[in-house]
């Protein structure tokens, strides 16, 4: 592994022996960061650490990893679960001074933010190269769009300043269609905004079903540096 995977795979495993304990309903994020996470609880379910978890996965990537550990994977309308999540475990693309987040990279940012709104605690894992002074300095705001919505939804991201890019697929013909059977489409703004405004401005556009601004639940984030795992201090 590189040195990223490295930083990547020491806070997903920091993070799980620090916070995970045996009987959590617990969240697994998306991503390559978070999948270190997924790993380290199917290490220690194996172990009999964590005999009477349960999990609920945010992907199609993430269940298809916990199942082939053997971990319960179920979802928040199971008998147990439907009283939300004790902790969540995620990644994410940036993350501002004040907590709020650009997630959705990997495409899965609607299950991303019902599950980790349905949780007690929201665990970020993160390497240092994605903490910013602001976001949207390095990543555009995925949008997950119903299909038959795709124009109108662009011209409403235009008006508000974006640069819109349909997310194509790679080594697929067409474009990137996501576990809900929507698409995908990267908001690049060049222009500094308000993290919580434009959220719920992107919530108003009719057939955008998930964006990918997470600024309602204040996380708790685990940074990767290179001299070792911090927990990062918010600014308020």
């Amino acid at each position: 592994m590189g040195a990223s995977d490295d930083l990547k795979r020491a806070v997903g495993r920091a993070a799980v022996d620090q916070l995970v304990v045996d009987g959590m309903r617990l969240g697994l994020g998306t991503g390559s960061t978070a999948i270190w996470a997924v790993r380290r609880v199917g290490e220690r379910w194996a172990a009999g650490q964590l005999d009477r978890i349960r999990v609920a996965a945010t992907s199609l990537q993430t269940e298809l990893e916990a199942r082939s550990l053997g971990l319960p994977v179920g979802t928040l309308n199971d008998a147990g679960m439907q009283g939300g999540l004790d902790l969540t475990i995620d990644g994410a693309d940036e993350v501002d001074p004040r907590g709020n987040l650009i997630k959705g990279g990997g495409g899965a940012m609607l299950m991303e933010k019902v599950v980790a709104y349905a949780s007690a605690r929201f665990v970020v894992i993160v390497d240092e190269s994605k903490l910013c002074d602001r976001l949207g300095t390095r990543f555009p705001v995925p949008l997950e769009v119903a299909p038959g919505a795709l124009a109108p939804a662009r011209r409403a991201l235009e008006a508000l300043g974006a640069e819109v890019e349909l997310r194509m697929g790679v080594r697929k013909a067409g474009p990137v269609v996501t576990d809900l059977g929507n698409l995908l489409v990267d908001a690049r703004f060049r222009a500094a905004f308000d993290a919580a405004a434009m959220e719920a401005a992107l919530e108003r556009i009719p057939g955008v079903l998930a964006n990918g601004l997470f600024t309602r639940k204040r996380p708790e984030v685990f940074v990767a540096r290179s001299g070792g795992i911090e927990r990062f201090a918010l600014r308020d």
